[in-house]
C-alpha cells in the first residue's frame, strides 16, 4: 500500500511552533516513528509553504497512490484551488488537522476540503495522522 502525506503551511515549524497547541516533536521525528508503527505500507511524505506546490503533489499522487494524508494547514480554510484538486483525483483523501479546528478561531471552521475527502480527523494530535493510515487499512 503506498500513502502519501502531504502537509501545508507552516507544518514544518511542528516541535517549534506553539507546542501549546501542535506538540514538542518535529514532524520528521514523527514520521520515523509512523514507518516503524506501519512498516507494510510505503509512505511518501511532502511539505511545503506554498499553494500550488501543494496543488501539483496532490495531482502527483492522486492516480497512482492508494491514499493521501493531507493537512493543508491554513489553506483548508481559504484555498478553493486545493479543494477542486481533491475533488479532480481518483485516490481517496483524508483531511488531517493536528488541533481541533472547531475550538479555534470561527474562520477554522470552514474548509474547502472536507466536502471532497474521503473523511477528516482532526484534534489528537499528530495521532490523528496515525488514525488515518488506519481509515485506510480498514477497506
Amino acid at each position: 500500500m503506498k500513502i502519501g502525506i502531504i502537509n501545508g503551511p507552516n507544518l514544518n515549524l511542528l516541535g517549534k511552533r506553539e507546542p501549546e497547541v501542535y506538540g514538542n516533536q518535529t514532524f520528521e521525528d514523527y514520521f520515523n516513528t509512523l514507518k516503524e508503527r506501519f512498516p507494510a505500507i510505503n509512505f511518501s511524505y511532502y511539505q511545503s509553504n506554498i499553494e500550488g506546490e501543494l496543488i501539483d503533489k496532490i495531482q502527483e499522487f492522486g492516480f497512482s497512490f492508494d491514499g493521501i494524508i493531507l493537512n493543508a494547514g491554513a489553506y483548508t480554510h481559504t484555498s478553493v484551488g486545493i479543494g477542486d484538486a481533491v475533488k479532480a483525483i481518483t485516490t481517496p483523501v483524508i483531511e488531517v488537522h493536528i488541533s481541533n479546528t472547531f475550538s479555534r478561531e470561527s474562520f477554522r471552521h470552514q474548509s474547502y476540503i472536507s466536502g471532497n475527502a474521503k473523511g477528516v480527523i482532526l484534534g489528537f494530535g499528530l495521532q490523528s495522522y496515525d488514525l488515518a493510515v488506519l481509515s485506510f487499512e480498514q477497506k
